[in-house]
């Protein structure tokens, strides 16, 4: 797009040709009204207070485009007339509990009316009967809702489950009176208010993925938390700046914290918010926030313990839930008493990275999720994405939703949530060990084949071969009829038949032989009939292009070959490359810590099993800190190291106390912020300076960006040709986790507490004669589990999976390392 100058309020300012004026107006600090519109989604024009007049015309802010050289006025007579009439007709038969209502103090309908001096009433109407409704961890009350419809625009534009739709509200007709003797604006604003209210689309329950961005942006009190509501007043709490524990998205949050009772003085967090104009967050993120290490205190016992299994230890084993600085701390104290680190997934993370470097030069991943979010064809290769990191596929949605893009999703379970994004999605439900496959494809489909390696370019080759077949066209073709018509006989006065040859240009089905090019890959993934008639209409005007790949080619057991093409897929083919991290630091792990792949013969776990665990889950010989409990950094998707702080108090001793025992020195564990290796990208910035905000324009200042370093590279391109045999096409069950669940941190808050099992689909449940709560024995080449069946309505197919959040659950037993594995599922 092409920079333009427009003048706003007679201040001039530089957009892009064809931004919103209203995001024009918000990056440059200028006020316009606005209930309806978010930044990241389609305007609405629901609630027209945007007005502003543009050239001479009154437009809408929100859904009007800047020009080169136009002048806009944010308030004339008429303007100020027409948003005080829209404020007015709002306030018609809003209940008055402001007092009591939850977002009192922070209503944007309070804001507004304030604004524009709304003082009396005008207008009037008989009010209806609206009752409350629970659905869920969300409660709705329809008296409230004043329908600007950011709920519904969010979920489909940026979540997209689309679980919310208007239905009729059952009012009275506005009196045909008002019509002529109100605002325009606002007069067709106050009909469709009256007309309208949100509902499920789901019925009466609400089917969807449970992220709350609904009640996130709902400017009044209709929508909010079931959990948080009648608990607190909004101007009470302390709002704590921090970066999400669970998912690799690294999202921005806020933990709202105050005193837990009159009676106990103690912080609680009573609920969590975020910058939803900017980014969003899912349900673990949402209501996942309480999962600190409580009442603990200062065990010097249990701590002389600690240090002297230490002393005795020759492993240290942690998983990426853990800061920055805690790996650093772990790493400064293996190299000066030579412990083992032992962190499989980050392990794994780790070589994928280092295999991928080899080609393309550089230390890290060209992408991230603000590129996947600005393009316009997404792909994604092993990745679960609504659980291994939900807001990647928000990411994936947006691009689909917003930008008219389309996209493939590669993987072996079938994901109703997925195919229900776009029109424009296909999904290939590949066997598990075929994601090399995919990878071949798309350096096959996207590559460019004069400057790719000579050996990749024949190799791919190798999968096409033509063949004759026999197609129908439509072609034109000329026909004679006789046509009789009626003629009018001027002579008699009477019509008479005459006939006329006529000569038409008629559509003919002919049947011919061409020959088509097969592709056998297509073949190897599944690929739906006709893909490349699909696929040819999902690149038309496409420009822009992402590549996300996940953990399943992380354990692959041709993982160093999948990374190899993940790197010529970003050097020869126009995709950027994203990839997704585990949990909430593995590649801040992956990156500090030297990494080994065996044990030794003592170890201590952290937060794992140990001879010795210390451990935030309150499940070890030593307690040590939640993530909410922590000052310190995580690097999340976006290689960006985000500061987090702590929300709650916390007694006991911490990581930092048993290294300064063992011999290293320094007062904080944020003490070692500065010191993260240069070496790997990481800067020297103290961490009480790290920035941790969004600007209007929506520029993201948290923390800093890690540095892409460059590696040397020996001009070795080559890949291993993959094997087609080793599909797994038996029966098979998925290292994996249900919807708001990621460690055993997000199952330990209050309102996601919940205990695994095996995940089916309901069509598995009913084919195979299974209940929800049967008990199955699950068994696989590595040994056996007895568990009950929970089913799982967002997937689809013959495949169950087993989850890593319930510690009960030795889920990884069954596994040997790579997330897939043949299953054997017996009822009890």
């Amino acid at each position: 797009m092409n920079e333009v100058t427009i003048t706003i309020d007679g201040r001039s300012i530089q957009t892009q040709e064809g931004e919103y004026i209203l995001n024009a107006a918000r990056a440059n600090g200028i006020f316009i009204p606005a209930i309806c519109y978010l930044t990241r989604c389609s305007p609405t024009l629901a609630c027209r207070i945007c007005l502003v007049e543009a050239d001479g015309k009154q437009v809408y802010a929100c859904n009007a485009k800047a020009k080169e050289g136009m002048n806009i006025s944010t308030t004339t007579p008429n303007i100020e007339l027409e948003r005080r009439a829209i404020m007015e007709v709002y306030d018609v038969n809003h209940p008055l509990e402001c007092g009591v209502c939850d977002q009192s103090g922070e209503c944007e309908l309070q804001n507004y009316t304030l604004e524009m001096g709304v003082d009396s009433q005008t207008y009037s109407i008989k009010d209806t009967h609206k009752p409350a409704q629970n659905w869920g961890l969300i409660h709705y009350d329809p008296a409230l809702c004043i329908m600007c419809e950011r709920c519904i625009t969010v979920c489909k534009d940026m979540i997209g489950d689309a679980a919310l739709k208007t239905t009729a509200r059952g009012s009275d007709a506005i009196e045909a009176e008002f019509k002529e003797t109100m605002p325009k604006d606002a007069y067709s604003m106050w009909n469709k208010l009256n007309k309208s209210l949100i509902a499920p689309n789901g019925g009466d329950t609400l089917d969807c993925t449970n992220c709350g961005e609904c009640s996130a942006v709902c400017p009044v009190g209709a929508l909010v938390s079931t959990d948080y509501q009648y608990t607190s007043n909004a101007w009470e709490h302390i709002q704590i700046p921090a970066t999400c524990a669970h998912c690799s998205a690294g999202c921005q949050l806020s933990y709202d914290i105050k005193h837990t009772s009159i009676e106990n003085p103690e912080n609680k967090i009573y609920r969590v918010k975020n910058e939803w104009n900017y980014v969003s967050l899912c349900g673990a993120g949402r209501y996942g926030y309480d999962f600190e290490n409580r009442d603990v205190s200062k065990n010097p016992a249990a701590f002389d313990a600690a240090i002297t299994a230490f002393k005795q230890a020759d492993t240290i084993a942690f998983t990426s839930t853990i800061t920055n600085e805690e790996a650093l701390i772990l790493q400064k104290l293996k190299e000066k008493y030579g412990y083992r680190l032992i962190n499989e997934e980050a392990r794994a993370f780790k070589n994928f990275l280092g295999a991928y470097s080899e080609i393309s030069g550089q230390s890290l991943y060209g992408g991230d999720l603000g590129i996947v979010h600005a393009s316009d064809f997404v792909v994604s290769i092993g990745s679960a994405l609504k659980t291994d990191n939900p807001n990647a596929r928000f990411a994936m949605n947006n691009a689909l939703s917003m930008n008219k893009g389309a996209g493939l999703y590669f993987h072996p379970i079938n994901d109703p949530v997925i195919a229900d994004m776009s029109k424009s999605i296909t999904q290939f439900n590949h066997a598990p060990m075929m994601e090399e496959t995919a990878l071949y494809l798309m350096l096959d489909l996207f590559g460019d084949k004069e400057a790719m390696p000579a050996a990749l370019k024949e190799y791919l080759a190798t999968f096409h071969s033509t063949k004759t077949v026999t197609v129908e066209e439509s072609v034109d073709e000329k026909v004679t009829e006789t046509v009789v018509k009626k003629v009018l006989n001027e002579e008699t006065g009477i019509e008479e038949e005459v006939s006329e040859e006529v000569t038409k240009t008629v559509k003919k089905k002919v049947s011919k032989e061409v020959e088509v090019d097969e592709n056998a890959l297509f073949d190897l993934l599944n690929a739906p009939a006709k893909f490349a008639e699909t696929l040819e209409k999902y690149l038309a005007k496409k420009e822009t292009f992402a590549l996300m790949v996940g953990p399943d080619l992380y354990t692959h057991p041709n993982a160093r070959n999948c990374a190899r093409l993940v790197a010529l897929i970003e050097k020869y083919t126009p995709f950027s490359v994203t990839m997704i991290p585990n949990l909430s630091n593995t590649l801040g792990a992956a990156m500090i810590c030297d990494l080994d792949d065996k044990a030794g013969s003592y170890t201590i776990g952290y937060n794992t099993a140990g001879n010795f665990t210390i451990s935030a889950l309150g499940n070890g010989d030593l307690d040590m800190p939640a993530l909410n409990q922590q000052e310190g950094t995580l690097c999340g998707i976006d290689k960006r190291v985000n500061p987090t702080n702590a929300a709650l108090g916390y007694g006991g001793y911490v990581l930092n106390d048993i290294a300064n025992a063992l011999g290293l020195d320094a007062p904080l564990t944020v003490s070692y912020t500065k010191q993260l290796p240069l070496s790997a990208g990481f800067k020297a910035i103290d961490f009480d300076a790290l920035p941790n905000h969004y600007t209007n324009a929506g520029e993201e200042v948290r923390g800093y960006r890690i540095e892409n370093i460059s590696v040397g590279v020996n001009g070795d391109e080559s890949v291993a040709p993959f094997n087609a045999s080793a599909a797994i096409n038996d029966s098979v069950v998925y290292l994996a986790n249900p919807v708001l669940q990621f460690s055993p941190f997000t199952a330990r808050a209050h309102q996601l507490a919940s205990n695994g099992g095996l995940y089916l689909s309901k069509t598995y449940m009913e084919a195979n004669g299974l209940d929800e709560g049967a008990n199955v024995r699950v068994k696989t080449s590595r040994g056996e589990l007895t568990l009950s069946v929970i089913m799982d309505g967002k997937i689809e197919g013959d495949i169950g999976y087993l989850p890593t959040f319930d510690t009960a659950i030795n889920s990884e037993a069954l596994f040997d390392g790579y997330r897939f594995a043949s299953v054997s599922i017996q009822k009890v």
